[in-house]
């Protein structure tokens, strides 16, 4: 696979405004991706993935920063060139049931981006490209005019992959896909989506709190917390050597399927949650980190490289 960037997000932020004042839910997010790579994005609910996810793909517009797709700046595009740019970057939802209109069938689900797109001139054209997708996916033809409703959860999702495939994209952000499914069902969706990656040469972002799942699809992971971002490297290294108390954290509450290991105890996370809507100066952390020292508390530690492809924003790493 080539080295091409695809995705690159320099500095973006994503604020709210509020009541109380601006929400910080993506905060200086800078990464790039490379084509026919895996990102996956992990963290506690509410920490920023998936109004990062939504930010990208232009769902939600960016408060400062920049999106670069395949070299094009496309942070602040007009509706025309938005339209066609859907072509090319595509999203799965969570939720297959609420992402789904239960009025329409499952051929009319996956049919609707190639009639919006003008994609194919006939009705036998599109009936025939439908029929491909429901296959790829795994959907059996008989349920072409069943709806969501009389489907179960897994098969749900394989229409929202059909729907996220209809028009050939290249990058796809996968807002936590599997984590409404059973446990069975995860897998099979998983198997699947790396298939389809292998097969048509697809870019990811794998947004998850899963980190049992991440770790298995994804090249590099990047580590959020409270919209900042603490930690990035390649998947392997993660599980192997995690800098970042954060990270040790997450990763030390991922269960052990043996009733008779005796390895070590979760590191359970005190503390109250620092409050996303103008957030202190200092690491976001710090009120629930073990190892915080007072300069956590004044300082806000800069992410940075501290071994190769290992980036971290902790000042137990700090060179200063």
């Amino acid at each position: 696979m080539s080295n091409k960037i695809l995705l690159e997000c320099d500095h973006l932020k994503k604020y709210f405004d509020t009541p109380q004042g601006m929400l910080h839910a993506v905060d200086d997010v800078s990464f790039r991706l490379e084509e026919g790579k895996t990102l996956g994005v992990v963290g506690e609910s509410g920490c920023g993935k998936s109004t990062l996810g939504r930010t990208i793909l232009g769902l939600l517009p960016s408060s400062e920063g920049r999106i670069l797709f395949d070299g094009e700046d496309i942070t602040h595009v007009k509706k025309h060139d938005m339209l066609r740019l859907r072509r090319e970057m595509q999203i799965i939802f969570q939720d297959p049931f609420s992402s789904l209109d239960p009025k329409m069938s499952v051929y009319q689900i996956i049919e609707e981006p190639l009639k919006i797109h003008k994609i194919y001139k006939s009705k036998e054209e599109r009936a025939k490209r439908v029929a491909e997708l429901m296959d790829i996916v795994g959907l059996d033809e008989r349920y072409v005019n069943t709806y969501p409703h009389e489907l179960d959860g897994g098969r749900r999702q394989r229409i929202g992959v059909a729907r996220a495939l209809a028009l050939n994209p290249r990058f796809i952000i996968c807002d936590e896909p599997v984590s409404a499914l059973d446990v069975s069902i995860q897998a099979q969706i998983l198997n699947l989506m790396m298939d389809l990656k292998e097969e048509m040469g697809l870019t990811y972002i794998f947004i998850t709190h899963d980190l049992s799942v991440v770790k298995h699809i994804s090249d590099d992971i990047l580590v959020l917390y409270l919209g900042k971002m603490v930690e990035m490297t390649d998947s392997d290294r993660l599980f192997e050597n995690p800098l970042h108390p954060y990270t040790k954290a997450l990763l030390s509450a991922i269960p052990i399927p043996d009733i008779s290991y005796k390895g070590k105890e979760a590191e359970v996370m005190t503390g109250e949650v620092t409050s996303p809507v103008e957030p202190p100066e200092g690491c976001r952390f710090a009120a629930r980190c073990p190892m915080a020292q007072e300069r956590c508390f004044q300082v806000s530690p800069e992410f940075h490289e501290v071994e190769e492809h290992h980036f971290v924003a902790c000042h137990l790493y700090s060179n200063e």
